[in-house]
């Protein structure tokens, strides 16, 4: 039976994951930038939909998910110590990955590659290698997504059909509005070098969440987690003040 309260767990969730997508929007969107017109709105729908398809299949094995986050061994070489899990080894990885993607990208845009070829250039990317790139990804923004909404939803009934429901409404939304973000994105080029360095602070966050899921000590000191409301409100501030100033540039233009 609906009740108000199921109601607004879905709404909930629904806003949740658009926020938590932000990140796949702005990653797949970089890549789609890289390829001609009619290619971009495939690799997007695509990324999106293998988005959706991975959170559906992590809530399917929710069970399985959780068992990950168990310890898979653990060391100590005095000035650190860690008890490692497959779940922070996942997060690390995309951390890193992130850092590094982030940082290349930047600099073929700082160096002006611009003109080659879409596609092309000292990095080539291939159509094929931007979808395993985007899947890897999105394995990674779909453990931090699915563990968010299974705490939120901790004793909600019929959890599991609201959280499945919430993510094909929210990729559904997402896939609505990623084209005109991504154009909007690739006709500012300082909107780009803001993406991206916004997918350098997100790589570095799922870093250190990664070192506090496995309880991680350097010299005695225990690593914390970077709340994400903290991060979400940076990039919302730094997207702000690039309006203005984009506004203030186009008023001198004229």
């Amino acid at each position: 039976m609906i009740t108000p309260d199921l109601i607004l767990a879905f709404l909930t969730l629904t806003f949740l994951e658009i926020i938590l997508g932000i990140d796949n929007i702005i990653f797949i969107s970089i890549l789609a930038s890289r390829f001609p017109e009619a290619d971009r709105k495939k690799l997007m729908r695509v990324g999106l939909f293998l988005a959706m398809f991975m959170r559906i299949l992590l809530l399917m094995g929710i069970n399985w998910l959780v068992q990950m986050q168990s310890s898979l061994f653990s060391f100590s070489w005095g000035w650190i110590s860690s008890e490692v899990s497959i779940q922070s080894l996942i997060l690390l990885a995309g951390g890193l990955f992130l850092l590094y993607k982030s940082t290349r990208e930047i600099y073929e845009k700082v160096e002006d590659f611009s003109q080659s070829e879409p596609g092309m250039g000292p990095n080539k990317l291939t159509f094929s290698r931007a979808l395993v790139q985007i899947v890897l990804i999105d394995i990674v923004f779909s453990f931090d997504s699915i563990l968010t909404a299974v705490g939120m939803t901790n004793g909600v009934p019929y959890a599991l059909p609201i959280m499945v429901a919430a993510v094909v409404v929210a990729i559904l939304i997402m896939m609505l509005f990623a084209a005109p973000v991504s154009r909007y994105i690739n006709a500012h080029p300082s909107l780009q070098i803001l993406g991206l360095s916004f997918l350098l602070l997100i790589g570095f966050m799922l870093i250190t969440e990664a070192a506090h899921l496995s309880h991680t000590t350097i010299f005695g000191s225990n690593i914390g987690v970077i709340p994400k409301g903290y991060l979400y409100f940076a990039i919302a501030f730094s997207l702000g003040v690039e309006m203005i100033n984009m506004r203030f540039r186009k008023g001198n233009k004229a």
